[in-house]
């Protein structure tokens, strides 16, 4: 129960990372500034009946970071949030920047992120090969938790994948990770394994994530 517990604290705090400086999700509709990026996010209406599905809203001018829990301790340094941080550090903000919305299943919370900007894919890449194996801490008197970050297999031209796995008391728990350009845009995405028996509408990870980043992928390139 304990290990279990430990393992439920490190997804919350990468979820909460993914989601850090949100003002508030608000569901159904919202109006994003930008005409093009507005035709470029996937609506509740792209997803099965049932599913969740929650506009983000970020404070205008609020820091990355602010309002969200530091990140977790790690060594090499800097791994525990080096994916979402190589993002933010070269991030273009203002208003028509960037968009992003959740999505729960019964398995699956996904968060979704598209960008009217282009993504450094180099120093993704490079990053989670310096991260491809590393332990995190709660704090530093306590055992490290060793991670790994795998690269996996896309039939998509250009796009990285990722596989990010803790393992604690002999049990593996993975979150996934998907970057892509498309054209002048760009779409970033993170899963967690989200049991949520209240929605009907399951999910299987990392397909239901894979096939969710395509797609919305596909829908920003069409603009």
């Amino acid at each position: 129960m304990i290990r279990r517990r430990a393992a439920t604290a490190v997804l919350a705090a990468m979820l909460a990372l993914a989601l850090t400086g949100c003002a508030n999700v608000i569901a159904g509709s919202a109006t994003w500034p930008g005409e093009r990026l507005e035709k470029a996010v996937l609506t509740a209406q792209d997803f099965p009946p049932g599913v969740q599905f929650d506009r983000v809203v970020r404070a205008p001018g609020q820091p990355d970071g602010a309002g969200g829990p530091p990140a977790m301790l790690s060594m090499p340094e800097g791994c525990s949030d080096g994916l979402t941080r190589a993002i933010a550090d070269s991030a273009e903000r203002g208003p028509g920047s960037a968009a992003e919305y959740v999505v729960g299943y019964d398995g699956a919370r996904i968060v979704m992120t598209v960008l009217t900007w282009s993504l450094d894919l180099e120093r993704l890449e490079a990053t989670a090969d310096r991260c491809a194996h590393f332990e995190t801490f709660f704090d530093p008197t306590t055992p490290g938790i060793p991670m790994t970050t795998t690269r996996m297999k896309t039939p998509r031209e250009g796009a990285l994948v990722y596989q990010q796995t803790m393992r604690l008391g002999g049990v593996d728990s993975s979150v996934y990770f998907s970057f892509e350009n498309v054209g002048s845009m760009a779409v970033f995405g993170i899963a967690f394994p989200t049991p949520n028996p209240s929605i009907a509408v399951k999910a299987t990870l990392p397909q239901t994530f894979l096939d969710i980043a395509a797609k919305q992928a596909d829908r920003a390139g069409s603009v």
